[in-house]
């Protein structure tokens, strides 16, 4: 009796990790996925249990070790248990605090509804008063 296998291209679309199958087939002929650290260049790649997948998603490396087949494409809570993510990629709002946290926010000027656009003396008052740098030299 053989083992089960399915192309990689229906696996990768049942495990909801690509929102269509013909995008999943885009990346696995590629040339930029690799099953168990071989490159593969066609979406007929069979794929079997225990196999891992590494490949880009977004600006993310994605490491998937495969743990089961599956038989359709079911809800997200199915489509999670048919693999293990070995690294998975950092949470977005971790990134943002960290690139948030170099740069400094001026404070936002509030002005009366009406009032039109700021004068060029009330305009380099607010720049003086947010402390850019480049406004004080003219």
């Amino acid at each position: 009796m053989t083992d089960p296998t399915l192309r990689l291209d229906k696996w990768l679309w049942y495990a909801r990790l690509f929102k269509s199958r013909t995008l999943a087939a885009k990346l696995c002929q590629s040339g930029r996925m690799r099953v168990n650290g071989t490159l593969i260049g066609k979406s007929k790649q069979v794929v079997n249990q225990g196999d891992v997948l590494t490949f880009p998603k977004g600006e993310h490396i994605r490491i998937i070790k495969v743990l089961l087949l599956g038989n359709r494409r079911g809800p997200a809570a199915e489509a999670q248990t048919l693999y293990e993510d070995l690294e998975p990629p950092k949470a977005k709002k971790a990134v943002l605090e960290m690139e948030s946290a170099d740069v400094r926010t001026a404070p936002v000027a509030k002005r009366g509804r009406g009032t039109g656009r700021p004068t060029k003396t009330e305009r380099r008052a607010l720049d003086k008063l947010r402390g850019d740098p480049e406004d004080d030299a003219g």
